[in-house]
């Protein structure tokens, strides 16, 4: 389908990552929706599965083969883009990566490598939960906890083991972390212009549409 219709269609590429997670993802609601007829509980975060995309077939067959199964972009230009070859040890401005602790998609032991991978500081944070929950975490919901460690351990496993468990979102660490490498706050400039004026304020009339 992806070679003929030059796409992977949206709800294919959901259908696989469900699949990554199939008692959770699947079955669950085969078993309770369709063979119980319970109706599925209010959850807020599934309307972040409702906004799927296409994917291109050249960048889906691209990034499967040259960045998950080879593992290019962890080579100094095993990746080359018009010719130019990428090296992430290049990027020497600070960084800060947070990983989901039961992330089916990225799991937060290969997330780890990037302190690894980056020529700069890293400060490395892991999030209970998955890649959705886990990150879209206020602090005023006051749910969940997050491991920090400032120790350079190469092992995910030893890092975790001298970790600290900290209650609640990871966000105030974030906010610590950006004051810390941020300059002074200004006020955001202004929005548009007069041959292009906004169209309406953030986040947009689409998401209102159905």
């Amino acid at each position: 389908m992806q070679a003929s219709g030059g796409y992977l269609d949206g709800r294919n590429l959901a259908a696989t990552f469900n699949l990554l997670r199939a008692n959770d993802l699947l079955w669950h609601f085969v078993v309770h929706n369709y063979l119980m007829g319970q109706e599925p509980p209010a959850f807020d975060l599934l309307y972040w599965n409702s906004d799927g995309t296409r994917v291109p077939a050249r960048l889906h067959s691209t990034m499967l083969r040259e960045l998950f199964l080879d593992n290019k972009l962890s080579e100094p230009g095993g990746v080359r883009i018009h010719g130019v070859g990428l090296d992430t040890r290049r990027i020497t401005v600070p960084t800060y990566a947070v990983a989901g602790s039961t992330d089916h998609i990225v799991p937060w032991q290969g997330a780890f490598e990037v302190r690894q991978h980056l020529g700069g500081p890293v400060r490395f944070v892991l999030a209970e939960s998955g890649h959705i929950a886990g990150i879209i975490n206020p602090p005023a919901a006051r749910k969940r906890c997050y491991w920090t460690n400032d120790d350079g351990t190469d092992s995910p496993d030893k890092w975790l083991a001298g970790a600290t468990q900290q209650e609640g979102s990871w966000w105030p660490d974030w906010i610590a972390w950006l004051k810390e490498h941020s300059g002074k706050q200004v006020a955001p400039p202004g929005m548009g212009d007069a041959q292009y004026p906004p169209l309406a304020a953030a986040p947009g009339t689409y998401v209102l549409e159905k």
